[in-house]
């Protein structure tokens, strides 16, 4: 059963399940420290920096919050206070808990801390590795994605949808394939469980937008063919 606390110190917050974790320290969100003991395993570049770090048994995925499009011109990673529930970090860590605990493929939270400044914070969140997976960005630019795996994509987000999972950010970077073809979903910053409506059909539109952009940076061509092999493997559910 989850029991989520919530540890307040000085100058943060941390929210985590304490029947998983004893205790979390604030220095597992700082970069520094997975430097300095020399636990970073890799560093994946996007909108700010995400480090995978070993943790003794476990690994995990450090993520800190940055802005993007024209707020990220004002300010890089500050958000706007309106109460420790409502803010970046805790409210995905819910959501992924109860994501996860429904039996979607999403990683396991680990633990969200938010560091407040007057009206003003900046925020961070740790979840479990999904490991041996590679980016369908990567895979779709090296031209190595099957048809069985744009299928396998289009299925896994029919599964979101059926479960009334809107996914704010859906693009090819934040769609993940392990070794056995398992697709999985991150970074759900800013998503929620709705109702049913249009924003089903904005949600693939999106990821289709984000393919073809993919496609014009890189150089590589659209796969038409594979596209509607995701929209068959979407459609199968109905």
């Amino acid at each position: 059963m989850l029991n989520p606390h919530v540890k307040t110190m000085q100058t943060s917050s941390i929210l985590f399940d304490r029947n998983v974790y004893a205790n979390i320290s604030e220095d597992w969100f700082l970069e520094s420290y997975w430097h300095d003991h020399q636990l970073v395993i890799n560093e994946i570049s996007g909108r700010g920096s995400v480090f995978v770090v070993r943790q003794e048994e476990e690994t995990w995925v450090l993520r800190h919050y940055r802005r993007g499009g024209f707020m990220m011109q004002l300010t890089d990673d500050s958000y706007v206070w309106a109460g420790l529930e409502r803010t970046r970090s805790f409210r995905e860590w819910h959501l992924l808990h109860e994501l996860y605990n429904r039996g979607l493929p999403v990683p396991c939270p680990v633990a969200a801390q938010v560091i407040r400044n007057g009206i003003f914070y900046q925020a961070n969140i740790i979840t479990r590795c999904i490991e041996h997976t590679r980016s369908w960005a990567s895979m779709v630019i090296s031209g190595q994605a099957q048809k069985s795996q744009w299928e396998g994509v289009g299925m896994t987000l029919r599964r979101f949808h059926d479960e009334g999972v809107n996914h704010a950010d859906l693009n090819a970077h934040n769609i993940l394939i392990d070794t056995f073809n398992r697709v999985f979903l991150v970074d759900f910053d800013r998503s929620s469980v709705v109702s049913d409506g249009s924003w089903k059909k904005t949600n693939i539109k999106r990821l289709l937008r984000s393919l073809r952009k993919l496609s014009l940076e890189s150089g590589a061509r659209f796969d038409e063919k594979g596209w509607k092999e995701l929209l068959r493997g979407y459609n199968s559910g109905l």
